[in-house]
């Protein structure tokens, strides 16, 4: 049987925002305790006092946290320069029979030409293309007749280099996003290869986005 130590230990571990919140002192633990009071009695099956509750969060170790954040800083942040684009587009459009066909006739068209932004990412049912603004009318053509879930303008990227050894370390998205997340920056597209991820938000946010990422990396 489970000790109350290790229920509580498994149920903060299963929510990273409450786990470092409690290493950074933001959380009122008797607070905290009488949330997930309830969780922890299902799982011993057997009501427990909540200053019992407490005790086991007081004696979470951040050891776990802080060698998880050091880690990720390392490998996300420290391996190059960002790249920012801006005047970008952004269109889904739903999968059809004759998608592919006009992606390719697209990528043909646009050709090795350096100055364009152009990704891809195909869903299940859908798909994503961000491209420069001056594709824009070139897209719209192309794609006529497809059905477009959405679309949006005025939009900028962040392209942040990874290390092979990333995909080693759990949570580098995680580390990256939350930031953006707490300074209430919405993420219009993440683009990702093995070794690289390009956040897309709208050019409104792009400088506090850079700067966000900046601070990360030199603090």
């Amino acid at each position: 049987m489970k000790t109350i130590q290790e229920a509580v230990t498994a149920i903060i571990n299963k929510t990273p925002f409450i786990e470092e919140a409690l290493y950074d002192k933001l959380i009122n633990v008797s607070s905290l305790a009488r949330v997930i009071k309830p969780e922890v009695e299902k799982i011993l099956k057997k009501e427990i006092k909540e200053g019992a509750i407490m005790m086991a969060v007081n004696r979470l170790s951040p050891s776990s946290v802080l060698k998880v954040r050091k880690n990720i800083k390392r490998i996300a942040l420290s391996s190059g320069d960002f790249i920012m684009r801006s005047d970008l587009c952004d269109y889904t459009f739903k999968n059809t029979a004759t998608l592919v066909s006009k992606i390719t006739k697209l990528l043909n068209d646009i050709g090795n030409d350096s100055d364009n932004f152009f990704t891809i990412s195909q869903g299940v049912f859908e798909t994503s293309i961000v491209i420069s603004k001056k594709l824009k009318l070139k897209v719209e053509e192309i794609f006529d007749g497809e059905e477009v879930l959405w679309a949006a303008s005025n939009l900028a990227s962040l392209t942040i280099k990874l290390p092979k050894t990333n995909v080693e370390q759990s949570g580098i998205y995680y580390f990256i996003l939350k930031q953006l997340a707490w300074a209430n920056i919405s993420v219009q597209e993440i683009i990702s290869t093995t070794n690289e991820i390009t956040i897309v938000v709208k050019e409104t946010d792009i400088k506090q986005t850079f700067s966000i990422l900046m601070d990360m990396k030199l603090s």
